[in-house]
């Protein structure tokens, strides 16, 4: 199948990438730039592994989003709070509704391309915070897509049921270069280390048991993560 892939540059939608271009034959690698902090470390990481696989990249501005949108993971909202991914003060970093608008828009870009399937790499340990991640949200927006064009775009959502050291453990199966991918939503020169991104990829490596190659400015001790 013919698949338009979403990559941001970030761990999990590098390996989604990795994965496609191992089960189906990837049209092109879609990124959006939608005023993120993190917009400018991610998105370059996005196209170096397309120019590797031999993929074209698109990347697409969603303006609007930081001119109307409250949240802070955009650059005009607050600071981005430290803790673990689960924690209730992550919702502060939900953009509203960033995966229906980005899927609505990436449908219709595959579909003017020719292809058949639409690749995201939402994972079960978003479901905490993010509403636009959980399995039923994407069930339905993978209906309408079906619905909603000639194609019949089928939304693959490969990790779903996996968590973020599962992502890791399959990437490394799939040779993916975890150092040349971008966590961290602060944007800073180097990953904080401290963040919920940045802890949610730390805790990933050592529960895969598995080597992490990123540079963090503060390796202290992780966070536990809340009870609910």
């Amino acid at each position: 199948m013919k698949v338009v892939v979403l990559c941001s540059g970030g761990l999990d939608s590098v390996t989604a990438l990795y994965w496609a271009r191992r089960e189906h034959a990837v049209g092109a690698v879609l990124s959006f730039k939608y005023s993120a902090k993190h917009n400018e470390r991610e998105i370059p990481f996005a196209a170096a592994h397309a120019d590797k696989l031999g993929v074209a990249h698109r990347m697409i501005a969603l303006d609007f989003i930081g001119e109307l949108f409250a949240s802070d993971l955009l650059k005009s909202g607050g600071d981005i709070p430290d803790g673990h991914y689960a924690a209730e003060s992550m919702r502060r970093t939900v953009v509203p509704f960033r995966n229906g608008i980005m899927l609505s828009v990436a449908a219709g870009f595959a579909e003017s391309v020719g292809a058949a399937g639409l690749v995201i790499a939402a994972h079960g340990g978003d479901h905490a915070i993010y509403p636009d991640c959980r399995e039923p949200f994407m069930q339905a927006m993978g209906e309408a897509m079906r619905l909603g064009t000639y194609a019949g775009i089928e939304l693959l959502r490969p990790f779903i049921v996996m968590d973020k050291a599962g992502i890791v453990a399959e990437g490394t199966r799939l040779g993916v270069d975890f150092a040349r991918t971008w966590s961290c939503y602060k944007g800073g020169a180097t990953h904080c280390g401290r963040c919920g991104t940045c802890v949610e990829r730390r805790e990933a490596f050592q529960q895969a048991g598995l080597p992490d190659s990123t540079v963090y400015a503060d390796t202290g001790a992780l966070p536990a993560k809340p009870s609910c």
